[in-house]
């Protein structure tokens, strides 16, 4: 590589021209004039390009007070600084070493954002759950609820759109406040449960935050008995109890809904509208689930009720077409959620007369009453 050469120098004080000899030292640049006397020595770390025709290599000292420049027209001498200096870079060395860089870090930040995404804030939200004061998760609930209705009211029908208030829906309202009332007793949990019949026709039921449920009027059609309905039911008291739709809520929104319950503000931005979506969109997973069919189980054997009428109802209602949430339906399969139900649920126990055999179970309802419950939204 080229050690030396000439050049053009301007000490910045005068307009003289100086022909100068440009050699390149180790850790410096050097500019002698003809005579051999030293003009100018810049360190190649300070040099500065400066604007100039194409075949120019125009430089100066970085932060110099004077307007000294060097000029080279030497195409082997201008190679020679530019792969010494990496201020210089006419190559474009540096500017690809720092094209590089940004692509190396914007793909680590990535990868981070993905971690944090998929590891960190399910890990966080999962560890903040239990954590969660049940005022605030009622909060929270209230916040998702008026986003979960807007969605489900296609027709817009307001206060409507709840069963029970019409004149020939009140006794059904009635029968089923008894149920939720004998479901709610036995579960004794520490946060209220708030249960109302919507006039959506997916044979299914939702939990929100707070202790809200949603059950559907279709399903209420497709039971066949307040047993049926109160096992799906206490299979959604089972998510309430496990507080399940706080901490699948808490890991879809992410950071910004954590943030928002630490300020204690849900209505700002649209992670309580994503929160409302994954509510209806969301399936829970096989442990969560199970754990749910379990907890139904105990529940129905403690009021009494017929611990499998869950799993009849669940089989009846496998494999129909639903345009809305499936959360009944999708994790686990079905006939194993059935098969770990029957086998959870008491055995059957023999009559002290008779020796017949029969389910340990007694009505809910009379036949009056869950005939009024499945007119509970008949309309007025």
């Amino acid at each position: 590589m080229t050690n030396s050469g000439h050049g053009i120098f301007f000490d910045g004080a005068t307009s003289a021209r100086h022909d100068a000899v440009v050699e390149l030292a180790p850790d410096l640049l050097r500019i002698r004039d003809a005579g051999g006397s030293v003009l100018a020595e810049w360190r190649y770390d300070e040099l500065e390009n400066l604007s100039a025709p194409q075949d120019v290599l125009r430089l100066g000292k970085a932060g110099n007070p004077v307007l000294a420049r060097l000029e080279v027209r030497d195409p082997q001498l201008a190679a020679a600084i530019d792969a010494r200096s990496l201020p210089v870079d006419r190559s474009g060395r540096s500017e690809r070493r720092m094209q590089t860089k940004v692509i190396v870090w914007s793909l680590a930040a990535t990868a981070s954002l993905f971690l944090v995404a998929v590891v960190g804030v399910p890990r966080i939200a999962s560890g903040l759950t239990p954590l969660v004061p049940y005022a605030l998760e009622r909060q929270l609930g209230a916040a998702v609820d008026a986003q979960v209705r807007a969605s489900l009211d296609s027709r817009h029908a307001g206060a409507a759109f709840e069963c029970g208030s019409g004149e020939h829906e009140k006794s059904g309202r009635a029968a089923f406040d008894k149920l939720m009332r004998q479901v709610e007793t036995a579960a004794g949990l520490s946060i209220p449960l708030n249960a109302v019949v919507l006039r959506q026709r997916d044979d299914n039921a939702i939990t929100l935050p707070g202790g809200r449920i949603y059950v559907f009027q279709g399903l209420i059609d497709k039971a066949r008995s307040a047993d049926e309905l109160a096992g799906v039911i206490a299979h959604e008291v089972g998510h309430v109890a496990h507080r399940d739709g706080t901490r699948t809520v808490l890991q879809a929104a992410g950071l910004s809904l954590m943030l928002g319950m630490l300020l204690g503000d849900f209505v700002g931005g649209g992670a309580v509208v994503f929160a409302a979506k994954t509510i209806l969109q969301t399936s829970y997973t096989r442990a969560v689930e199970a754990a749910a069919d379990a907890y139904a189980v105990a529940l129905m054997a403690r009021i009494g009720g017929d611990p499998r009428a869950l799993a009849s109802i669940l089989l009846r209602i496998a494999g129909t077409s639903h345009s809305g949430p499936r959360i009944l339906l999708d994790h686990p399969d079905t006939h194993d959620r059935v098969a770990a139900i029957e086998a959870m649920a008491p055995s059957r126990v023999p009559l002290p007369s008779t020796g017949e055999r029969r389910e340990a179970a007694r009505p809910l309802l009379d036949q009056a009453e869950w005939a009024a419950l499945k007119g509970i939204c008949a309309g007025t």
